[in-house]
């Protein structure tokens, strides 16, 4: 045994002493000759690649390098991410194609067009799209994206001369610069000088939320298709500049693991992809085994990773007439860890990433006619099952809430999609869809895959498993009106400057000003009046005034006895009205038509809430951060961030509500009994996901839940991954009734709500009817998987409950309402717990 040791000790030893004296030439091909005048990376970062962790500001320092020397490349800078770092993007070809490169992509984007059976495919150059890093935390792909560009700018020969002539390279050297910059910097501050391989390391555990997310801790890889992030945008506006023909997307995996390439899990591919499709990656993929039986890197296939969600980089390309390749390696998660594979080390990572990378442009040079034609065919065949759908186009919209119809045509409108104006007003279905409020999509048009996927409700599936949710259905997530329609004549003229409706405020009145709650930026309106010392109400009950209906939850701003005279509120709130895009009417009497007075004491003084968060190792950073982003960025709200380290010993008395998400901490007796003094004396506690469960545990909040069990009957052995996760609920949408005159579902037009559901965790209903506001209905599957058995239980029950606890109240959400920042139509139940939780 001490022998064994030794022999392990000796090897590890050897390699770890090899790592200290890396070479470039570990990296590179064999026998090629390499340009002396192109700069190497370290002639510019310092270091060998592999040695340290690039930083994101050293890779864009080498990326400018080369383009400073070399012919082949050109640089752009498409934005900044939120930390303001530059979200770049290299096009690399032969120097004769940079020369033409605007007549090429001219050229190439005719391949989507009914003309394009006319052009000679086999004289185009072939669009590449290679990506790396997405998660910032999987950074071999970046780091082997400054070999690829040196490769690419220095080799010479007649190969590279012939595949630089027949492809235009799209590299995106790190799809995730902040979480690039943060992982490399936790790696290298804990790097040891004598590389230390013991997974225990403090290099190898990143501390909450760690490198993975961009700054509001969003997972990039799920926003191909919401496209709600600045990574997202400037991806998604260069790959519709390009409609590139083969997309790569360079993730990491765990220690554990291998090297996979796709194609995936073929029963989980989504069914708007064709079947040829999966085909080409298949023979994509001989070229990645080839590259890798040469230099005995283990990989695998067909397991594990599906093509089913389209928001995903390797999935969207399959939806647009292109080839999504994903890679996922093994990961080092710092310099070398010891793994059951072996010892792991940082540059090997780094060589398979390179290594594949080259294997995908030699796959797309030979195979460029071939994936040319498929992307000409793929668009061909859309226009003829667009000839043959029924459905001619959709209708969405909510004349109550025109920012919210709005930003789901933005989604449209960057997905290339033409989005028109409704011609007249239409009632169909049941419903009614105003002219001024509303849109129309004709699906005769190119990109009808992607609107499909994108409107569609699927509720039937060839498999029960999936790598990520099985619904994401738009109009469902926006909660907006919408149908389907089988004529034309609706149509109207085509949007080309959609703009977000400008808001006003009627007249200047000297007794009152009202505010309906339906827009979704009223929650940002109400945050800018309060936090000017502006004194303002909400109505529990529904009136009317001057012809006009003002439903529950509307905002009243009396104006006297304000610390701003008239004319200054005037002012004030004609400012909100423009920035936060609500109109604002106003009133010269209190007297009402119908309802309740101005006067009446179902109007309540709303305090001006002071929000905390809390944040830290046991939180679920991914709903931290889409909450941090729905309070900073859409409603311009502060809200404090309380991290569990330091929580024992802060004040917390100062904040009106405290928000915990989804969670699996682990709090000491004192800080949970701080918590619950805190609520008894006044406070708000919001509570999502498996914070219920552990508010219930904890004793601030008595809950009955059911449960679903399944026994595993005829399941063999090697079956029991797949049955058990067939019985979890990965993300599908679900239809509730809404009492609309509980404050929690105030700004609500609709008596129902579809939300979205993740968790299997269900509540029983209050025996007090009055007390379940929001209720599953007695058929709630609006689109996704869910298991009979789950389903079943799901009926009836409860995904929201709000009880007293002293002096204040505890609210829990079962499911996130503000799911990866396109759940855009439950964001306002979050608000109204914030604002309005003293009058539930």
């Amino acid at each position: 045994m001490k022998y064994y040791l030794l022999v392990i000790t000796l090897v590890a030893s050897i390699l770890l002493s090899a790592q200290n004296q890396l070479k470039l030439s570990y990296h590179l091909p064999a026998n090629i000759q390499y340009n002396p005048k192109i700069p190497t990376p370290k002639s510019i970062i310092g270091h060998e690649i592999g040695e340290w962790h690039i930083t994101h500001d050293k890779l864009v320092e080498y990326m400018k390098a080369l383009t400073n020397v070399s012919d082949r490349i050109t640089i752009e800078n498409r934005g900044k991410t939120f930390e303001d770092r530059p979200i770049i993007l290299l096009t690399i070809t032969s120097p004769e194609n940079h020369k033409n490169i605007d007549e090429i992509r001219s050229n190439h984007l005719k391949l989507v067009e009914a003309e394009s059976n006319s052009l000679k495919v086999d004289t185009m150059p072939l669009i590449v799209y290679q990506g790396f890093s997405v998660h910032g935390n999987e950074p071999s792909g970046s780091n082997a994206s400054l070999l690829l560009a040196y490769h690419l700018a220095a080799a010479e020969g007649p190969e590279i001369e012939e595949l630089l002539k027949n492809t235009v390279i799209l590299l995106d050297p790190s799809f995730n610069p902040d979480g690039l910059q943060r992982f490399a910097s936790w790696v290298n501050v804990n790097k040891s000088h004598h590389i230390n391989p013991d997974p225990n390391d403090r290099e190898f555990s990143e501390v909450w939320p760690k490198g993975r997310t961009n700054h509001y801790w969003f997972d990039l890889n799920r926003d191909w298709l919401p496209v709600q992030l600045p990574e997202s945008r400037a991806r998604i506006n260069t790959y519709n500049n390009w409609m590139p023909n083969i997309v790569t997307d360079h993730h990491e995996t765990s220690p554990f693991r291998t090297f996979f390439f796709q194609p995936g899990v073929l029963s989980r591919v989504h069914p708007l992809t064709p079947k040829a499709n999966q085909e080409l990656t298949k023979e994509i993929g001989y070229y990645h085994a080839k590259t890798l039986n040469e230099i005995g890197s283990l990989y695998f296939t067909e397991e594990r990773y599906d093509d089913f969600y389209y928001g995903k980089g390797s999935t969207f390309p399959d939806i647009n007439g292109a080839i999504g390749i994903l890679f996922e390696q093994g990961s080092s998660r710092g310099h070398a860890q010891h793994t059951e594979n072996g010892l792991l080390t940082f540059p090997f990572t780094i060589r398979n990433q390179f290594k594949t990378a080259l294997s995908t442009l030699q796959a797309g040079n030979d195979m460029r006619v071939k994936l040319l034609n498929y992307q000409r065919g793929f668009f061909n065949n859309v226009r003829n099952e667009n000839n043959k759908d029924v459905t001619k186009a959709y209708v969405f919209g909510d004349e109550e809430d025109l920012a919210k119809t709005y930003h789901l045509a933005e989604i449209l409108k960057r997905h290339n999609i033409t989005v028109n104006k409704l011609k007249s007003n239409l009632n169909i279905n049941g419903k009614s869809f105003d002219k001024d409020a509303c849109f129309i999509v004709p699906t005769n048009q190119s990109k009808s895959k992607i609107i499909k996927a994108i409107f569609e409700t699927r509720t039937t599936f060839s498999d029960s498993l999936f790598y990520d949710i099985s619904a994401w259905t738009y109009p469902l997530a926006f909660n907006v009106d919408y149908t389907e329609l089988n004529s034309n004549k609706y149509i109207g003229d085509e949007v080309s400057d959609l703009q977000l409706p400008k808001g006003k405020v009627t007249f200047k009145s000297n007794y009152a000003y009202l505010m309906k709650w339906h827009e979704y930026y009223t929650p940002k309106a109400l945050s800018k009046i309060l936090n000017k010392g502006i004194r303002a109400k909400v109505g529990l009950k529904p009136f009317s005034l001057n012809n006009e209906s003002f439903d529950y939850g509307t905002i009243l701003i009396p104006v006297q006895n304000q610390n701003l005279n008239d004319d200054e509120i005037f002012n004030f709130l004609s400012e909100v009205t423009q920035s936060s895009h609500v109109t604002i009417t106003a009133v010269n009497t209190g007297i009402t038509e119908r309802g309740i007075d101005l006067g009446s004491s179902m109007f309540k003084t709303i305090e001006n809430p002071k929000v905390a968060m809390l944040v830290g190792q046991g939180i679920a950073s991914y709903d931290s951060g889409e909450i941090w982003h729905l309070f900073d960025q859409r409603y311009q709200m502060n809200i404090t961030k309380l991290d569990l380290l330091y929580l024992k010993n802060l004040s917390i008395s100062k904040y009106s509500t405290i928000i915990i998400p989804s969670t699996s901490m682990k709090l000491d007796k004192s800080v949970v009994d701080k918590l619950k003094s805190w609520v008894k004396n006044g406070g708000v506690l919001i509570g999502y996901k498996n914070t219920v469960k552990w508010l219930s545990l904890n004793n601030f909040i008595k809950l009955d839940y059911l449960e679903s069990k399944v026994e595993a009957k005829n399941v063999r052995f090697d079956q029991k991954e797949n049955f058990k996760g067939a019985q979890s609920i990965g993300g599908a949408i679900f239809s509730t009734e809404l009492d609309k005159s509980h404050p929690i579902n105030f700004g609500y037009k609709n008596s129902n709500l579809p939300m979205f559901r993740r968790t299997k965790i269900f509540i029983k209903p209050d025996s007090t009817s009055y007390n379940n506001p929001i209720k599953y209905t007695k058929d709630p599957l609006l689109s996704g998987y869910i298991s009979k058995p789950n389903l079943e239980v799901l009926k009836g029950t409860v995904p929201f409950q709000v009880k007293k606890l002293g002096k204040g109240k505890v609210i829990v959400f079962t499911d996130n309402t503000n799911f990866r920042g396109f759940w855009y139509g439950t964001n306002k139940l979050l608000m109204n717990a914030v604002f309005f939780a003293k009058n539930m």
